[in-house]
């Protein structure tokens, strides 16, 4: 019986010819040989069929190789590049881009990559297992299920390092990871807001339990599917005016230096232009670390977002601030209620940011408004293109695109895009000549 999945892996010889968009080498038939870099002939081990190879050496190293600063890199599946010198590096994260709109054939002004990786990044999910009897927390391998158990996670901001100890310690009362664990983290101005996920509800004892550890591990919040189990300090994230309390396990973008970029480049977008921008919607708000700044600046802001408890958070933050320009705030679901065209042309200005599906329902309603200015923020270069293509399909020209780099070292890019409507000319009467 000879069933090709069953066929042993064989050694090859072969030549990477590129890098592809997940960060694996590729070969000239499309072979993806995860850890090497183009120009470089390695021996990888795969079976017949198979489009992903195992790296087993590299036998001709490129020049642009340099050694992983992680000791989990290659097992871990979170980072695919540390491996690629910088400027490389930075050339791949802006063709992922570049590819993207030229698949969609949009013409526009990229930018540079913009390096938001700051102090690192202030989130991790971490996943906790039971491996011979004992809790275990760490990061899933690369296209596998298997946990890689991890001392700490060395593209993290510091505050988080002591992340896995902290998730094992929770795992205790919840039965030792016998039941799989997720463990979101977030390092907070005032500590580390924890939100455990995969068990479901527990007893009170055990949520007494709960509280003792957080108290012991000096947790500013600790909840359990978004339950808040006690909160000993306000879990407070942002800068200035944008500083909010997220609700439990809420969206947050990954870096510091992330959110401060991108709203940089929002606020930047607002103050270019002949026609001032006074009133702006911001959708797919989250929390609001747009609508806060753009308030600060003395705008009017309609905020946007599915998400009840994320809305409440941004009115907390904007009633317990001082000096912001008026924000109404509201909970709808943008996918199955885009806001329409009389909502829309009331606006000066609309700046979205959806989650990696994209903004499809709420992008042709925008293409068929008058909004004069508009602001794509995306965290998947292929559904901003698409919704890009809606935008120039509605008379919207797409000025610039910068990629923002706070996913630093995977495959992961943001981007800002700013997009003009060309604002129509009035018809004119035609005259005739009198004979």
């Amino acid at each position: 019986m000879s069933d090709i999945a069953e066929e042993s892996p064989v050694e090859q010889t072969l030549t990477i010819a590129r890098l592809g968009a997940r960060g694996d080498g590729l070969t000239e038939g499309g072979l993806a040989v995860p850890g090497a870099l183009p120009g470089e002939r390695v021996r990888v081990r795969v079976r017949r069929g198979d489009r992903v190879g195992t790296l087993v050496a590299v036998e001709e190293a490129s020049p642009e190789r340099i050694a992983p600063f992680c000791p989990y890199f290659s097992a871990c599946g979170g980072c695919a590049v540390q491996h690629l010198a910088p400027g490389p590096y930075a050339a791949w994260k802006r063709g992922i881009v570049a590819s993207a709109l030229a698949q969609a054939r949009i013409e526009t002004d990229l930018r540079p990559l913009l390096d938001a990786r700051g102090a690192g990044r202030r989130r991790i999910t971490l996943h906790v297992r039971e491996i011979e009897g004992r809790a275990e927390a760490g990061l899933m391998a690369a296209r596998s299920h298997a946990l890689v158990a991890i001392d700490h996670c060395p593209i993290t901001v510091p505050a988080l390092h002591r992340a896995p100890a902290v998730a094992q310690a929770l795992a205790a009362p919840l039965g030792h990871g016998r039941k799989p664990l997720d463990v979101a983290a977030t390092a907070t101005v005032t500590g580390l807001d924890i939100d455990i996920r995969g068990h479901g509800t527990v007893s009170e004892g055990v949520r007494g339990v709960l509280t003792r550890l957080a108290g012991e591990l000096d947790l500013a919040r600790l909840s359990i599917h978004g339950d808040v189990v006690v909160e000993r300090r306000p879990p407070a994230v942002g800068e200035g005016p944008t500083r909010r309390v997220p609700p439990p396990g809420g969206f947050l973008q990954a870096t510091q230096a992330g959110e401060a970029a991108l709203t940089a480049l929002v606020l930047e977008a607002m103050d270019e232009g002949k026609a001032k921008v006074r009133r702006v919607g911001d959708l797919f708000c989250g929390s609001g670390p747009f609508a806060l700044a753009l308030a600060a600046g003395g705008r009017e802001v309609h905020a946007v977002e599915g998400e009840a408890a994320a809305i409440t958070s941004l009115t907390r933050a904007y009633r317990a601030g001082a000096g912001f320009a008026r924000i109404t705030a509201e909970a709808r679901d943008l996918f199955r209620r885009p806001l329409l065209g009389p909502e829309l042309d009331a606006l000066d200005a609309v700046v979205f940011d959806p989650p990696r599906a994209g903004a499809e329902a709420q992008a042709r309603r925008i293409a068929e408004s008058k909004v004069p200015l508009v602001v794509g923020v995306a965290c998947d270069p292929g559904t901003f293109a698409r919704d890009a293509a809606t935008l120039i399909a509605g008379g919207y020209q797409l000025e610039r695109v910068t990629p923002v780099d706070q996913f630093a070292w995977s495959a992961h890019v943001e981007l800002v895009g700013v997009f003009r409507k060309a604002a129509r000319k009035p018809a004119g009467r035609t005259l005739r000549r009198p004979r």
